[in-house]
């Protein structure tokens, strides 16, 4: 299903458009539901500015430059989460997007007040140092506010000794 708000407020003002013409024919012809189709008229026009509303403010964005594409792991919805990234990571993308974690996994609905205030977020990959072996790998870790959404005192820390152990990417 696709969460394109705007294609879908093109779609519902198609229909109120439809709807308003339809019951200004009503009128013309003299229709004795011609009431009802006002009400309907009405209330496509209100579904179609909420969802115009919703496709221009609800979805607002930030993009983290250098950071590159995680996946969220783990989140017990209070104070941890864990994201993991390709082990052909950069170390110059690392800190970036633990700070594109920190930005995404904000919200005013987690639940760890009791446990320090902070939303842990673990950067983790994958190795395989043999083979059919597969061991998880902790890059890094950022700890952010719970209760604030612009947080200035994140606190990163890079695993430097683990990082040592990521594949040497060829060039």
């Amino acid at each position: 299903m696709s969460t394109d708000l705007l294609t879908y407020a093109q779609w519902s003002g198609i229909a109120t458009l439809a709807c308003l013409v339809l019951t200004a024919l009503s009128f013309i012809v003299g229709w004795g539901f011609r009431f009802r189709l006002v009400g309907v008229t009405s209330f496509m026009g209100v579904i179609t500015l909420s969802i115009l509303a919703l496709g221009l403010g609800l979805f607002t964005r930030v993009q983290i430059d250098g950071a590159t594409r995680y996946t969220l792991v783990y989140d017990n919805g209070a104070n941890q989460a864990v994201v993991a990234v390709s082990p052909q990571i950069e170390k110059s993308a690392i800190e970036p997007t633990l700070r594109q974690a920190a930005v995404d996994l904000f919200s005013y609905g987690r639940s760890g007040l009791n446990q320090g205030n902070k939303l842990t977020i673990k950067l983790r990959t994958v190795i395989h140092p043999e083979p059919n072996m597969s061991r998880p790998l902790y890059l890094g870790q950022i700890k952010r506010s719970l209760g604030a959404k612009n947080d200035d005192n994140m606190e990163i820390e890079i695993f430097s000794q683990n990082i040592a152990q990521l594949p040497k990417i060829e060039e």
